[in-house]
């Protein structure tokens, strides 16, 4: 179903403050940066920033919360690996739907504190 964490997302209330603090701040190299969405290349995994509009923590449902984070991965068959994880107990707060702008289709499972775990399969060009 899936090996690793392709992904880690932190979730920002400033874009633009963010990317300068882990670019400029950290030495992060920048693979792109747009207004919703920046990744930065760590190596086996990415750095995405994703912009929401509050801070504080996840509530469990809606928008993440800013200074939250979510762990993902790329999944090559998203609704089987959905099937198969809600046949195990895992609680989805976002179930398998198309994300076009971000050219994912995405489901959100949450663990057992409350922490997002994002399933993501790449939407066919």
């Amino acid at each position: 179903m899936f090996q690793k964490i392709d992904y880690i997302m932190v979730n920002v209330t400033d874009m633009t403050r963010s990317v300068a603090f882990y670019r400029d701040t950290l030495g992060l190299p920048l693979k792109f940066e747009s207004p919703g969405w920046s990744e930065f290349d760590t190596g086996a995994s990415t750095l995405a920033l994703h912009a929401v509009s509050s801070r504080g923590a996840a509530d469990g449902g809606g928008e993440p919360k800013g200074g939250t984070c979510t762990l993902g991965f790329s999944v090559s068959d998203l609704d089987a690996t959905y099937s198969q994880l809600k046949d195990r107990g895992a609680r989805f707060v976002v179930t398998p739907k198309d994300q076009v702008n971000e050219g994912i289709r995405l489901a959100v499972c949450l663990d057992p504190d409350g922490l997002a775990v994002s399933f993501a399969q790449p939407l066919p060009k």
